[in-house]
């Protein structure tokens, strides 16, 4: 049973959420607070597997309390906040510098069942972040994440200055700390463009972009329908549309169809570019649930292209580059912290500075 502690200072929303997620038989929720600091004298007794914090809160805040969990009571947190649709949404991604795992946009107060998509989407959303508390707390005991399977072998290839056209990466829950991570170790004078898929929920794209633009040497965007692709620029595949290169390499939209898991997926985008950049091009696939990527990844390896999965160890949710793993789909696995270092090197010779 995964075990919720709800922090938000409208009872509302506290209501709201708690009955969403009620209705999942895996999940109590076995506390409310109105603020950080109620939360706080809370945890110890309730010992949640996974809380769920509002930004804005009177007494401490959602960015207060937050670095407080991390330093005395370290667990998953997801931020569910209406600041989505201000026009500071940004503010929502200090969260997750300061150890938040994800974001979530607040449930409207009329959803009270687990057959609507918002609210299935928040369920699965605190199910694959449960799975956190085992990974980074193992020396509590409670290991719920069965052991990784055999490694497969690194390959190696010889950096060639100028042998790529273009990097693209995709990522799910956890990705928005990967993508600064990663952004924010690219020189300025990094020489390909950087296409990005994130799956991210309704209305927070313009707030993480923001951000990322703001810890990024390089111009970061949202994507234009057949925009030219530049160098020094990252483009982001926009909410509810597949991003995907065509055949004169401009950046193209394509609409959201009926059966899609996804939109942007990180496939779609993935297969284009195997198709039209083939050898030219170096996809990471990071941290996230499912298997979407996986599948993409392995086509642009076998045009040539080099392919990167993050490995379990730096992972949030050790789905998506999983996935790849077992395909074969990755030339490498590498931690977070080496990605930037490894894609310099491959398009430069040399690595970062």
């Amino acid at each position: 049973m995964i075990r919720v502690l709800l922090v938000d200072d409208s009872p509302i929303a506290l209501l709201t959420i708690s009955r969403i997620l009620e209705t999942a038989p895996d999940i109590t929720v076995v506390g409310r607070a109105a603020n950080g600091q109620e939360a706080l004298d809370l945890i110890p007794a309730l010992q949640p597997d996974v809380i769920c914090t509002d930004l804005h809160m009177p007494v401490m805040d959602g960015l207060r309390f937050t670095e407080a969990v991390m330093q005395r009571f370290p667990r998953p947190i997801l931020v569910i906040s209406i600041s989505v649709f201000d026009s500071k949404s940004d503010n929502v991604f200090n969260l997750l510098q300061a150890g938040a795992v994800d974001v979530f946009a607040k449930p409207r107060s009329g959803l009270r069942t687990a057959d609507e998509p918002v609210a299935r989407a928040l369920i699965q959303k605190i199910r694959a972040i449960s799975g956190v508390v085992a990974f980074t707390r193992r020396s509590h005991g409670a290991a719920r994440v069965s052991p990784p399977p055999p490694r497969p072998a690194t390959v190696e290839l010889p950096p060639v200055a100028g042998s790529f056209d273009v990097l693209v990466i995709g990522a799910s829950t956890g990705g928005p700390l990967a993508y600064e991570a990663i952004l924010s170790a690219l020189p300025a004078s990094f020489p390909l463009p950087v296409i990005c898929v994130q799956h991210i929920s309704e209305g927070f794209l313009p707030g993480m972009v923001s951000w990322l633009d703001s810890c990024s040497k390089l111009k970061v965007k949202q994507a234009s329908h057949l925009e030219s692709l530049k160098a020094g620029f990252v483009y982001f595949a926009p909410e509810g549309k597949h991003l995907t290169v065509n055949a004169n390499r401009l950046l193209q939209f394509s609409p959201h169809s009926e059966g899609d898991l996804y939109c942007p997926a990180v496939d779609v985008l993935f297969h284009s570019v195997a198709n039209h950049f083939g050898a030219k091009a170096i996809a990471l696939l990071l941290t996230g649930m499912g298997d979407d990527g996986a599948r993409g990844l392995k086509r642009i390896r076998e045009e040539n292209g080099m392919t990167i999965a993050q490995d379990e160890s730096s992972c949030v949710v050790y789905g998506m580059p999983h996935k790849a793993v077992e395909m074969n789909a990755a030339r490498m696995v590498l931690p977070l912290a080496l990605m930037a270092d490894k894609v310099v090197t491959l398009v430069t010779g040399a690595g970062r500075k």
